[in-house]
């Protein structure tokens, strides 16, 4: 058993995101995903195949989906199910957005 801090061992962010794997079982896969500024490009959508829980951690974001803007802040969770359309319209710079995500595998 290792004790580990989703603060630690953040690289300096620049267009890209950081996706960092903290744990897999056979039936879900927990991520913290890092993002500074971030938008996702104009046009993309994220189309996944698994439900996944996203709680913003640390900063403030917006997330697009098909038919309404999402703004989150720190604490701020919620379930986006498989196939729901959605990108990132915008994350804050300082202090970067860290999001534990958490994918449902069947």
């Amino acid at each position: 058993m290792e004790l580990n801090s989703i603060f630690s061992n953040i690289a300096q962010v620049g267009e890209e995101e950081q996706f960092n794997l903290l744990a897999k079982s056979p039936n879900c896969r927990v991520e913290r995903i890092v993002s500074a500024g971030y938008s996702s490009p104009k046009g993309f959508w994220y189309d996944q195949e698994n439900d996944e829980f996203i709680m913003l951690v640390q900063g403030e974001a917006t997330l697009e989906f098909e038919d309404k803007m999402v703004d989150m802040k720190a604490g701020d969770y919620m379930v986006i199910h498989k196939n729901t359309r959605h990108r990132i319209e915008k994350s804050s710079m300082e202090p970067a957005c860290i999001w534990l995500c958490v994918f449902d595998i069947e």
